[in-house]
């Protein structure tokens, strides 16, 4: 096996402490005061975000056994130099679209320093933020799943259950976080609106 994707594989998985700690602000104040504390959050938030995106996009592109659904449909075109399935394409189209949609709406929404960082000042609760808790970590796992369809890269595919514990981690340490900032605030907004799978139906 080439060794690029269990590096990239080892990068998201370095990358979690990192974050965590990101997001420790209360702590980091206490430890370091509050203007270091928080300069020191932010670095760490910056670092751990892009090293974690730059990882995941290196799982995508890895050398790595290429998988071609049946369906009787040609080949079109080719992508780092593997052909593209018709059907994958037709398959990874909506569900890229609907990725970065969600992505790109959380990030208007908290703004991207917010997203960098990891800082926020006010919970969020209008648009994409009323369906989910985390609609760019959604976007992203739905994303994955497109993407790794369009390159037709049978590991990546395969690593989505581990590309949803990482991201499920992730939540579930901000929200910790969130709650010893925020308090009841935030639990109140948990107890509406679902972590990551939009409730079907009248909510």
């Amino acid at each position: 096996m080439d060794i690029w994707l269990p590096l990239c594989v080892l990068g998201v998985i370095v990358s979690l402490p990192l974050h965590f700690a990101s997001v420790e602000h209360l702590e980091l104040e206490a430890r370091y005061g509050e203007a270091r504390g928080r300069r020191i959050g932010e670095v760490l938030g910056v670092v751990s975000g892009w090293g974690f995106f730059a990882s995941w996009i290196g799982i995508w592109v890895s050398p790595q056994p290429r998988f071609y659904l049946p369906s009787g449909l040609p080949m079109i075109g080719a992508v780092l130099a593997h052909p593209i399935s018709s059907i994958h394409l037709i398959l990874a189209v909506p569900l890229v679209s609907l990725g970065a949609w969600l992505g790109v709406s959380g990030v208007r929404e908290v703004t991207l320093r917010v997203a960098e960082t990891h800082r926020t000042e006010r919970i969020v609760t209008a648009g994409v933020y009323s369906l989910v808790r985390h609609p760019q970590y959604l976007g992203a796992l739905i994303a994955h799943v497109g993407i790794s369809l369009l390159l037709s890269a049978l590991y990546s595919l395969a690593l989505t259950p581990l590309m949803v514990l990482v991201v499920y981690l992730i939540s579930w340490k901000e929200e910790r976080e969130l709650i010893n900032e925020f308090g009841a605030e935030y639990e109140e907004y948990m107890g509406r609106v679902p972590m990551l799978i939009p409730r079907l139906g009248k909510r």
